[in-house]
């Protein structure tokens, strides 16, 4: 997903799950509350603490706040949070549960322990990089084309406060970076350098051309003339006093000193405790426990696995050259470059999902009504960005986005779209988010929650389903799957070889080059992405080969009675769950369908 709510969203759920918890006497209560009563305080107690997710939601009830969740008092409420929450399930025995609510009970508990663990770690000393951090995601919220809402006169003034704690975790970030340094937390400067650009960005005096500004170009006329000219005035005066000033502050910070203090090294084994927290970020990202020398060389066998594939095509479309050549000459493609504006890729996504439409009924039946818009990414982040899907709200007013970036439409590169827009639209994170979020059964903390092994793990599996929803007609798109895989398959080496065995920058971007038909400047892009959020990158191909493991299992075990609409349903239904529960839930379903 992403991928700043994804695609982005699984770091950015990872700060949003720091909720708020009650006392231990509160905790005395809950015990004697119905279990669902406590599910929904969790939920709640989340949002009061986590504005941003409940305003991603489409709750707008905190849509003027912005926690700092650098601070002290917030770390605290966080730990005393989970805590609580984890003595509470524990006065709930499993055989007064259904079925559903013991799975719930389940998530909780590894919600619980999973985030007590993070909260040891001291990744929050480098809180801002290129492609994870919320100042990202607070460019979204303040183009007004986003889920911060800009409708009402209050509206606006929700944000005014908003960014006005925005700016206070904007301070607290170079708080926490100049305490990196004097302990050895520090980003390498590859990421520095990319960060500056951002901060730069918003840290130019043409206020009318500014990011912040636009939602006053944009003022609904149902808003009064007198309060149009207030908020004019206002956010004028709240750019060029604070945003800009924040911005300059922190640019200049950024490029000289925190620059000077870069680290020439790429992986987290440099950093104090950087070992044990690359331990926990496997286990918090693909809910296993597997290693990473396991994690390794699962990704060595599948790389020859997904190369031997991608041979044939070579040999089906007649190039004569080895692999490298082809994927050479398959980024180089001007045949596969043929759009001269954006406009046109945008239609040519949507002509992909006209397509394919006739054939999803024969694979879902259940499916989500959440409606559903692919867009261009914004151009202030779109030269660092990545294909992403941003969740609908709740309520299914606000539809699913999926944002591509289009940096230069000449040189865009559609082979591997068919299968791009399966993982990040449909059936991948549209129909996957959607229909949790739709979901009348679940709980709304699981409506919310997002563990990438699963979420990641879905999207990835969608896209073998291409040849099924009648896509892949063109050996070339046919390619560009195999390549969406073997992308996510060298993830599990250069994640692991950076980390873990002491690999540079520079030799995981050249053995992705070695075996993807990736542009350079991708796969740079993606090794920095790694560099920055360690562990995140597995999350897709453990995910994917555990559904694909589950679907030959109940293939194998039900022979002709097994029903893929109905396997997908028993995937889906549940929402985002540990692979764990996932693959229990599998097993009971095929032991019930054998009986």
């Amino acid at each position: 997903m992403k991928k700043l709510l994804v695609t982005s969203l699984a770091l950015l759920l990872f700060i949003s799950c720091k909720k708020e918890m009650p006392t231990t006497e509160e905790n005395t209560t809950k015990a004697s509350i119905p279990f669902g009563e406590m599910l929904d305080n969790y939920y709640e107690d989340g949002l009061k603490l986590n504005p941003l997710t409940a305003t991603m939601a489409g709750d707008n009830r905190y849509n003027d706040q912005f926690p700092d969740v650098l601070s002290a008092t917030y770390k605290a409420k966080a730990k005393a949070h989970f805590e609580s929450y984890k003595a509470a399930i524990n006065s709930y025995p499993d055989e007064d549960l259904s079925e559903s609510e013991k799975m719930s009970k389940a998530i909780l508990a590894w919600d619980c322990n999973v985030n007590l663990e993070g909260l040891s770690y001291k990744k929050d000393l480098m809180p801002i990089d290129q492609m994870w951090s919320p100042h990202l995601m607070v460019g979204q919220l303040a183009s007004g084309a986003s889920a911060q809402p800009f409708k009402t006169a209050q509206d606006y003034r929700n944000w005014e406060k908003r960014v006005d704690g925005y700016l206070e975790w904007l301070a607290s970030s170079e708080k926490n970076m100049r305490q990196g340094i004097s302990e050895g937390y520090v980003l390498p400067k590859s990421l520095i350098k990319k960060v500056v650009p951002q901060m730069d960005a918003l840290a130019q005096s043409d206020v009318e051309n500014h990011l912040f500004y636009k939602p006053v170009l944009n003022i609904p006329d149902e808003i009064s003339e007198e309060d149009q000219k207030a908020i004019k005035t206002s956010y004028t005066k709240m750019i060029t006093e604070k945003v800009i000033p924040a911005y300059i502050k922190m640019r200049d910070f950024m490029a000289g000193e925190y620059m000077d203090a870069g680290r020439e090294s790429s992986g987290f084994s440099d950093l104090p405790n950087g070992s044990d927290y690359y331990d926990f970020a496997i286990k918090y990202y693909t809910t296993t426990t597997m290693t990473a020398d396991q994690i390794h060389q699962l990704g060595l066998s599948e790389v020859a696995r997904i190369r031997s594939e991608m041979e044939k095509i070579k040999e089906q479309v007649g190039f004569k050259g080895d692999l490298k050549a082809f994927f050479d000459f398959v980024r180089n493609s001007k045949e596969q470059m043929p759009f001269s504006t954006p406009e046109e890729i945008i239609a040519n996504f949507n002509k992909i999902h006209e397509t394919m439409k006739p054939k999803v009924d024969e694979l879902f039946s259940l499916q989500p009504k959440t409606g559903f818009e692919v867009r261009r990414t914004e151009t202030f982040r779109e030269k660092s960005a990545s294909a992403e899907y941003n969740p609908g709200s709740l309520d299914g007013t606000r539809p699913g986005i999926f944002y591509t970036p289009i940096p230069d439409a000449t040189t865009y590169n559609v082979y591997s779209d068919e299968s791009l827009f399966l993982h990040e639209a449909i059936p991948g994170h549209h129909f996957q988010i959607s229909l949790t979020q739709e979901s009348t059964e679940l709980p709304q903390f699981r409506k919310t929650l997002w563990y990438s092994a699963y979420g990641e793990g879905w999207a990835l599996y969608t896209e073998s389903l291409g040849s099924e929803l009648g896509l892949y007609t063109d050996p070339y798109q046919l390619f560009g799957m195999l390549g969406a895989e073997m992308h996510r398959a060298v993830r599990l080496v250069v994640d692991t070889g950076i980390h873990t065995k002491g690999w540079s920058r520079e030799k995981a971007i050249a053995y992705c080059l070695d075996n993807e038909a990736e542009s350079e400047a991708g796969i740079t892009s993606e090794i920095e992405r790694y560099m920055a959020n360690p562990g995140q990158a597995l999350s897709y191909k453990i995910g994917q080969l555990k559904i694909r493991e589950l679907r030959a299992k109940a293939t194998d075990a039900l022979g002709e009675a097994f029903d893929i609409r109905e396997f997908h349903k028993q995937v889906l239904e549940t929402g985002c769950i540990p692979l764990a529960l996932l693959e229990d839930k599998i097993d009971n379903w095929i032991e019930k369908n054998k009986a």
